[in-house]
């Protein structure tokens, strides 16, 4: 047996009450593609930031190559060859890939060596096929290319052992058998990666080993994962069968929300251009497409965000004449953004303040600018027990929530005020099977009582459970919509990739 790359032996972290890891080890070998799974919350993420460095464990130990090691930080993770990329990029979008790259970097008598990046960015495309243009923009790239970004860092600072946290939750079909193509190169050359995901078929295809968490604890860890089927690694993460919702018959109602010839300015790619639909009370409307390609100007026009250049919006029959998210929402109008952190909360708030947030102009929690605290602590606490969000209590800064938790949290905020139309741009991106059938299970809720939800999704899988319709996005157009009834995953790949389907 070889030396091990990794041991965590007896790992625990507590914040405050409560226990994130209570007596956790893991073991990872050369060429292992270790899968770290388990429900939001369960202290994957937080094990691993103990790892890298984020956090310091409260007892329990690592060890690198067999020699027990101490990591304070960042900065001795990538020293003893550890890289991370996390769910939410850690890159300046105002600077070149390059740029990037040499963040961090020491350089020969106090000059950055540009060549020597340069160099190293060759040899990373020879090895594992991965490569971003170095004079790009960082701004400029598609997420896909920012997260190759973040893996081409680690590995130019010398990473032997790679953790990522969900990194296909925003990549295509395409780009997510492109970074497993790179995982098994490096696997080849006797790296480790810890791969954490919540897309089970993906684990089964990429991992051959996997470690299975639950609150804290590790309760499972499985040598073999290819003879372990998707629905008995949802019942291990969960601790009880999942199954999936149902869509059940609906006759779709009158027109909510309408886009009339809508144009915008924006790049060559991203700008609408003649953008026309309907969507009625009653239907759940998929927007697919490879991220870039106009997803995030249709967003903003429904959000009150921004206005169209040409053409108008029209909610429940009125036209929408002015840029103001107060004014959508008076119409009607709920969203859960894409960018849960920097968007739809306040991460350094507590969470009784993000949950009103929106809101907090109304009398119910506030009277001529003096705050109600009460009903504000009240419907927090009435939001959470509903919505199971998982937190030591409302007053909890927010930004230490899991990714499940914020999202349910998003979820409760926009869903208490019954909106007629909900927008929902990735909305399950980072979710447990359990959390995301939740979600699944609110719009479908929705769906019933009448009202409509836009539902923009890279996962082609969600788009088949819940849409009514799939509209297909290539270049600022619609490429093409079609009742479920008639999509398939292959007539939906060739519109993404702007070519025509097959009849």
């Amino acid at each position: 047996m070889p030396v091990a790359l990794l041991e965590m032996a007896g790992i625990t972290k507590s914040f405050g009450p409560v226990l994130a890891n209570d007596n956790v080890s893991l073991t990872l070998y050369p060429g292992d593609i270790l899968g770290l799974l388990g429900e939001n919350g369960a202290g994957k993420t937080t094990l691993m930031n103990v790892l890298f460095g984020v956090y310091t464990a409260d007892a329990g130990e690592i060890r690198i190559n067999g020699e027990r090691v101490r990591i304070r930080n960042s900065a001795d993770a990538l020293r003893h060859g550890i890289g991370m990329v996390h769910q939410h990029f850690h890159l300046v979008p105002c600077h070149t890939v390059l740029e990037n790259l040499m963040v961090g970097r020491k350089g020969r008598g106090g000059r950055l060596n540009k060549k020597t990046v340069l160099e190293s960015l060759e040899r990373i495309k020879e090895r594992f096929g991965l490569f971003v243009e170095p004079a790009a923009l960082v701004g400029d790239l598609t997420i896909g290319e920012q997260q190759r970004l973040e893996i081409i860092k680690a590995l130019i600072r010398g990473a032997r052992v790679l953790i990522l946290d969900e990194p296909t939750s925003t990549l295509t079909p395409q780009e997510t058998e492109g970074l497993f193509e790179a995982l098994r190169a490096m696997s080849d050359e006797g790296m480790g990666v810890i791969f954490i995901s919540h897309k089970l078929q993906e684990v089964r295809a990429i991992t051959n080993k996997v470690v299975i968490m639950r609150r804290g604890r590790v309760t499972a860890t499985l040598d073999e994962v290819e003879n372990v089927s998707r629905h008995k690694l949802a019942e291990l993460m969960c601790g009880h069968e999942i199954t999936p919702p149902v869509r059940e018959p609906v006759t779709p109602g009158e027109v909510l929300l309408a886009f009339k010839n809508v144009g915008t300015g924006g790049t060559a790619r991203s700008r609408l251009k003649g953008i026309t639909f309907e969507l009625r009370a009653g239907e759940i409307l998929g927007i697919a497409g490879v991220s870039g390609n106009g997803q995030k100007e249709l967003s903003d026009i429904i959000s009150g965000m921004a206005m169209p250049e040409a053409g108008n919006l029209e909610i429940k029959g009125r036209v929408v004449d002015r840029i103001s998210p107060r004014y959508v929402q008076r119409l009607g109008v709920g969203r859960i953004p894409e960018d849960r952190m920097e968007i739809g909360l306040i991460t350094a708030l507590p969470l009784k303040d993000n949950m009103v947030l929106p809101r907090i102009h109304e009398p119910r929690f506030s009277r001529k600018g003096i705050l109600k605290p009460r009903a504000i602590l009240d419907f927090t606490v009435q939001q959470m027990k509903v919505f199971d969000i998982r937190a030591p209590g409302p007053e909890v800064r927010t930004g230490t929530l899991s990714g499940g938790n914020l999202q349910k949290a998003l979820l409760a905020r926009e869903l208490a005020w019954d909106p007629l139309v909900l927008l929902a741009d990735q909305p399950t991106r980072g979710l447990d099977v359990a959390a995301a059938r939740f979600v699944h299970q609110n719009f479908l809720e929705l769906r019933r009582k009448g009202r409509a939800v836009i539902l923009i999704s890279e996962d082609l899988e969600e788009l088949f459970t819940l849409s009514d319709r799939i509209a297909v996005m290539y270049e600022g157009r619609i490429n093409g919509m079609m009742p479920i009834s008639e999509a398939t995953v292959q007539k939906v790949g060739l519109l993404m990739a702007g070519m025509e389907a097959a009849a």
